[in-house]
């Protein structure tokens, strides 16, 4: 489990990301965060050397944190990339990194 970090870092990581999903709302009172909680609590570390429950948990609650943050991920790409219409070459230039060419003299490209 050297891979997944901490529990509790996991359990941190959960809840930001429930209240980026919530917004300015309170993730508080939400089910999910009152699930993920009761969860982490009643997994505590035990007095057993190997806590096969827990580490389930932890194992499921990674792979849920890795899948919340590659939704929002995705979403903010869709947003910005996803079909805002015709687009000038200025945009599209800049879209990608580059600069057109300026003809000398100040004159523009001819369309």
């Amino acid at each position: 489990m050297a891979g997944l970090g901490s529990p509790l870092h996991t359990f941190r990581c959960l809840l930001r990301e429930l209240r980026a999903l919530s917004g300015k709302g309170h993730y508080r009172q939400t089910t999910a965060y009152v699930y993920i909680r009761d969860s982490f609590k009643k997994n505590k570390t035990t007095s057993e050397k190997f806590c096969r429950a827990q580490q389930e948990l932890h194992f499921q609650a990674s792979t849920y944190l890795c899948l919340l943050r590659s939704v929002r991920n995705h979403v903010v790409l869709h947003e910005e990339y996803h079909g805002k219409g015709e687009r000038s070459l200025e945009e599209v230039a800049s879209l990608v990194g580059l600069k057109l060419p300026q003809q000398p003299g100040g004159k523009g490209w001819e369309r």
